[in-house]
This record gives structure tokens, C-alpha cells and sequence, in this order.
């Protein structure tokens, strides 16, 4: 039976928009109520005035990092590709201990408000903030459009829009909520919005993860077992394989891998988060918080897959959409009918919501602190009008995604997410990690390693089957795919780091900014961390 039939069918969709509206509702008074008057100031609107806990801070990263295609995307692909499936969503836990361990401390340590200052401590300014800020601006851009697509997608679905119009109406509408509260509240609000959706996506994957183990008597071995027989692969199932069966495809999976486990620990937004708190040390609490929150739920998504595919069936999930993104709604409306399923809805809306804003927040400091600040400006702006910048900045980041969005609306769009995650890889760790590690990278480096990573990861993409050659690309009536990985990270990943080192071997010139003996204080001791440091 068709998802979508049986949802417009079931009257579902109005349960759904008013739980929704509720949440709305009561956020957004919450975001009004929670501004302080330092709100009007640059700390409170990027950082909240560095007031967090490392507790709800950690649960702020889980909830600006983990988006709608972790809760819908990851279980519905376990479900259609059993092995491969959990090979692909275990890895990137790995991301998280080197956002603890190597990231988190020193980068808080170095930074003020983004990448561009961490890095402008001790190379030259101007260069380094816009290289920073365009990276930055980029990789939010392509996140904040695929959510906003992943939106309507979900609109379309859950609610039984058929008309284009009214999808792209709820994915607006979305998109000015998210707008409205960045503008409003700033780093607080998206705070507010990230901590509720952390606990209602926590609450909500336990509730139906425990609804599936009761189905099989609480024993994980009765829910493979089912899970094998109703996926149509028998033995298969649980081998590796069906996902990735020949040597492009193996390739391109690591090429993949790469991309996440090493992106994740240098995404804009999650970075920005880790100068919320007022120590290195709640920093690297805080993320150690937040990858503990990505693993618990990590664990809950193989549970979510392996459920749907034992109690609906792979060949069910598939024929309701290809992807596997409607395996959990099918799920939950299995075990708990319309009222499991509105809830489910709800929070997946909420999901995207709660990314949307930390990525147009990070979006918007980039373009006003780095570029307009920094390079337009040559840091002589008044913090008067790099806040009136940035609000400007939330609106056009915003507007810009919408249109985007809408345009590509019904367009084969997932490898933005990917590239989004390669490009950080290449282009923003290299970076970050030599500047905080090593005594002889130079601004020449930084440069070289942020636009080549950025660059080459962007057109070896372009060349790509992503994008042409074969009926799912983004272009399926053209071919010129002359790169044959969907993802670019095995190449651009390592090209990055390798620009960086020669950059910074290849540079003559005097040291750059400021001696790294500063640095190296910064970051083996977490000296000059206050909240009012910088």
C-alpha cells in the first residue's frame, strides 16, 4: 500500500501540523523570553556570551549535528542494504574522537567566534578569514539547501502533499521559522530550539527502539533473524555486499567514509558550538557529551533499520520510496498507528528546524565576521554594524537556501550532504589541525589548502556520476562523468593536507602573525580561554 495514500487516507496530515504548530509556538516564545540584554552584542549573537554547561551545550552539538537523514535517512538505508547499511552509519562515530581528542580544547582555546580567527591568531588576517569564511559559507550553504529539500520531501510524505506548491510553501515556511529565530534570539534561541529537539529525538528513537524489541521478546537475536527472512537476501543480508558490490562502488564507499568520519570533526556549526562554553576544558566535555549522544543513537538507528526490515519488509520499504527515507514513519505506524507516527513526524520536522538554524547562524557569522569584518572592513568594524551585518547575513543565508531549495526541489540531491562533509575534510581540517599542531604552517599553507580543497572537491564532484551519466544523477540526460566516484573525498581529502604542508615548505617569506609560541601555550594549556578572552 502506498505510504502517502494511506496517510492522506488515515487524516493524519492535520494531527501532525497542529503538534507541529504547538512546538512552534511555544519555542518561539521560549526564544523571546530567554534574550538577554547582551544579546545585542557580538558574543551573545554568535556565542551566547559563552554562558553554556558542558551538558547542555553537549546535547545542543548532538542536536545541530544529527539531521533528519541520520533519524529517516540511515535506518531506511540498514533496512534495503542490512551490512553495508551498518558499516556505513557505525563509522563515522569515529569522527567524534577526533573532534575530543585533537579538536575541541585547543580550537576553543584559539578562537573567537570562527575558523578564520582561530587561524588568524598567528597567520596573516585578512587572507586567512576570507579563505575561512568563503568554506564556511559554502559547506553550510549546500547542508542548509539539502535540509530544506529533505523538508519538502518529508512534507510530501508525511502530510500527502502532492502539489508541488505546497511543498515548497512548508519548505518556506520552514525557512523564514528558522530566520525568525536566529534574527530574534541568535545563539540562545538556536540553543533553545537544538536542546528541545535533542530531547525529543533521544526520547522518541528510545521509545520506538524498545516498541521494537518488545515485538521480538526483548531478544536481539529473534529481531536478526526476522530481519534476514523478510529482507529478501536471506544470509546475504547480514554480509557485505549488497550495497557495494564491485570494486567502483568499494572505492567509492571509502572515498565516502573518509568524507564523514573526517567532515564531521570540521563542520562549521559544530565548531561554532564549541565556543559557547567558557573553558577548553567544558569544550572538550562538551563534545565528548555530544559523541556519547551520537553513538547511543547511532545504535538506535541499526535497531530502527533492522526493525523496519524484519516487521515491513525491505521489498515494502522500497516500493514505498527507493531511498528507504519513509522506513521509520512505516515503522512507527506499525507499532503505534497514527498517534507513534504523529509524534515521529513531528520530531523529524523539528530535526530540521533545529539544523537549519545553527547552520544559517554559522552561515551568517561567516559572511559578517570573516568577510565583512575582517577582510571588507580590515577589522575596524563597530560591533553596531557587524551585528546589523549578521542579521542581514540571516536573512539572505536564509533566502538564498529557500530559492535554492525550491529550484531543485524534485532534483536527485543527496550527494550535497556528502560533499558538504568532503569539502570540510579538505578544505577547513587540514587547516585547522597544522595550525593548532604544527610550527611551520604558514598563511601561504592556509590558503593554498582551504581554495585547493575547496576547489578540487567541488569539480571532481561536478565530474561525477553524482551529477551525470546515469538515470539517478543530478543531470541524468547529460554525461560528462570523467571522475568515477560519486564522492570526492579519497582525492581531495589528502590533496588538502598535501597543499598545506607545501605551501608552508614552499614559503620563504618571514613568520607569519604572531609567534606559534602563543599557540602552543593556547593549546597544551587552554591559557586565555575566559569568556571574555579575545
Amino acid at each position: 500500500m502506498n505510504y502517502v495514500l494511506a496517510l492522506s487516507g488515515s487524516g493524519s496530515a492535520f494531527p501532525v501540523l497542529a503538534a507541529f504548530g504547538l512546538c512552534v509556538v511555544l519555542t518561539l516564545f521560549l526564544s523571546i523570553g530567554s534574550m538577554l540584554p547582551e544579546e545585542n552584542e557580538l558574543s551573545g549573537f554568535y556565542l551566547g556570551q559563552r554562558r553554556l554547561s558542558s551538558l547542555v551545550n553537549g546535547l545542543a552539538i548532538f542536536g545541530s549535528y544529527m539531521s533528519a537523514a541520520g533519524m529517516l535517512g540511515n535506518p531506511g538505508l540498514i533496512s534495503l542494504t542490512g551490512y553495508d547499511g551498518i558499516a556505513y552509519v557505525l563509522a563515522p562515530m569515529v569522527a567524534w574522537s577526533v573532534l575530543v581528542l585533537l579538536v575541541a580544547q585547543p580550537y576553543h582555546s584559539t578562537s573567537k567566534f570562527t575558523i578564520g580567527d582561530s587561524l588568524a591568531r598567528r597567520l596573516h588576517a585578512r587572507p586567512v578569514h576570507l579563505a575561512a569564511g568563503i568554506a564556511g559559507v559554502v559547506v553550510c550553504l549546500l547542508y542548509l539547501t539539502a535540509q530544506l529539500i529533505g523538508a519538502g520531501a518529508l512534507a510530501g510524505t508525511v502530510l500527502g502533499l502532492d502539489k508541488d506548491g505546497a511543498q515548497r510553501a512548508v519548505v518556506a515556511g520552514l525557512g523564514l521559522l528558522m530566520v525568525l529565530y536566529v534574527i530574534i534570539g541568535g545563539m540562545r534561541a538556536a540553543t533553545l530550539v537544538q536542546n528541545i529537539k535533542a530531547v525529543l529525538l533521544l526520547a522518541t528513537g528510545l521509545f520506538v527502539v524498545l516498541a521494537v524489541l518488545a515485538e521480538f521478546g526483548w531478544n536481539p537475536s529473534r529481531l536478526l533473524d526476522a530481519a534476514v527472512d523478510k529482507s529478501g537476501f536471506g544470509g546475504r543480508f547480514l554480509e557485505p555486499g549488497i550495497r557495494f558490490h564491485d570494486r567502483t562502488t568499494k572505492i567509492d564507499q571509502i572515498s565516502l567514509q573518509l568524507a564523514f568520519i573526517l567532515g564531521a570533526a570540521a563542520l562549521p556549526h559544530v565548531l561554532m558550538r564549541i565556543g559557547t562554553v567558557s573553558s577548553g576544558r567544558r569544550a572538550r566535555k562538551s563534545a565528548a557529551w555530544a559523541a556519547a549522544l551520537v553513538i547511543a543513537f547511532t545504535f538506535f538507528e541499526v535497531v530502527l533499520g533492522l526493525g523496519a526490515a524484519a516487521l515491513i519488509g525491505t521489498k515494502a520499504v522500497a516500493a514505498d520510496a527507493a531511498s528507504g527515507n519513509t522506513a521509520v514513519l512505516l515503522l512507527s505506524e506499525r507499532l503505534g498507528g497514527s498517534v507513534l507516527l504523529t509524534v515521529v513526524s513531528c520530531v523529524a520536522f523539528i530535526t530540521i528546524v533545529a539544523v537549519v538554524a545553527a547552520l544559517t547562524l554559522t552561515a551568517a557569522a561567516s559572511l559578517a565576521h570573516d568577510i565583512y569584518g575582517k577582510t571588507i572592513m580590515r577589522g575596524q568594524a563597530s560591533e553596531k554594524n557587524e551585528l546589523l551585518v549578521a542579521r542581514l547575513g540571516v536573512g539572505a543565508v536564509g533566502v538564498a537556501a529557500i530559492a535554492l531549495s525550491m529550484i531543485a526541489q524534485h532534483l536527485n540531491i543527496a550527494f550535497l550532504v556528502s560533499l558538504a562533509f568532503a569539502i570540510a575534510a579538505s578544505a577547513i581540517l587540514p587547516s585547522l589541525l597544522f595550525n593548532l599542531w604544527w610550527k611551520g604552517f604558514t598563511t601561504r599553507g592556509a590558503v593554498w589548502s582551504m581554495y585547493g580543497g575547496l576547489i578540487v572537491a567541488i569539480l571532481l564532484t561536478a565530474l561525477s556520476p553524482a551529477v551525470s551519466g546515469n538515470p539517478t544523477a543530478l543531470l541524468p540526460d547529460m554525461d560528462f562523468a570523467l571522475f568515477p566516484l560519486r564522492n570526492p573525498g579519497l582525492i581531495s581529502i589528502p590533496l588538502g593536507f598535501l597543499l598545506a604542508w607545501a605551501g608552508s615548505a614552499l614559503d620563504r617569506s618571514q613568520p607569519d602573525g604572531a609567534d606559534y609560541t602563543e599557540t602552543e601555550i593556547r593549546v597544551l594549556t587552554g591559557a586565555g580561554t575566559g569568556p571574555h578572552d579575545n
